[in-house]
């Protein structure tokens, strides 16, 4: 894997996360996946704080990020750069998200920690995908579901690269 760049095409959008520890994870998961970036919207958190640097360990200076007041400006800016937009949510539409088709650049979001990605939100974003749960409760912690879609589209992207070398 020696000449799969560090950072790939993925961003995640960040939607009114009122913890600045779940930020902070979340930056600092940004950073070992290798994610191109991140977009602060609403009430999230922003550094420099404290209470964010408290778990992003620094990787708030490594991984880029930008400020929006209105997250679905964020999500529209987003799209307009030609960036596939796929909101993470439970939600009867959602497609699994370790078999939905990303389309490279892709940006995620990930929203509230009680009320999840707004529906206004998802209703300009390009898709949904959700987290299968099989167990009694209906989600996961906003910075875990981060964490398993940040991989899980790196992972993505990693296999489309090692497919068109091959195809070369």
């Amino acid at each position: 894997m020696a000449d799969i760049p560090r950072q790939c095409p993925v961003y995640g959008l960040l939607d009114n996360i009122r913890s600045a520890w779940n930020v902070g994870s979340m930056f600092r998961t940004a950073d070992a996946a290798g994610l191109a970036g991140l977009y602060l919207c609403g009430m999230t958190a922003t550094p420099p704080r404290p209470d964010v640097e408290k778990t992003a360990l620094g990787a708030s200076s490594t991984v880029p990020w930008d400020y929006w007041r209105d997250p679905l400006e964020a999500v529209r800016s987003v799209r307009d750069q030609g960036i596939q937009v796929v909101a993470l949510e439970t939600a009867p539409q959602a497609a699994p998200f370790d078999t939905f088709a990303y389309r490279f650049p892709v940006c995620f979001v990930v929203g509230h920690e009680v009320t999840g990605v707004r529906t206004a939100v998802q209703d300009v974003c390009d898709a949904t995908v959700a987290i299968p749960m099989h167990g009694g409760k209906e989600s996961l912690n906003v910075a875990v579901s981060f964490g398993i879609m940040a991989y899980a589209a790196r992972r993505c992207w990693e296999d489309q690269m090692i497919s068109s070398n091959r195809q070369a």
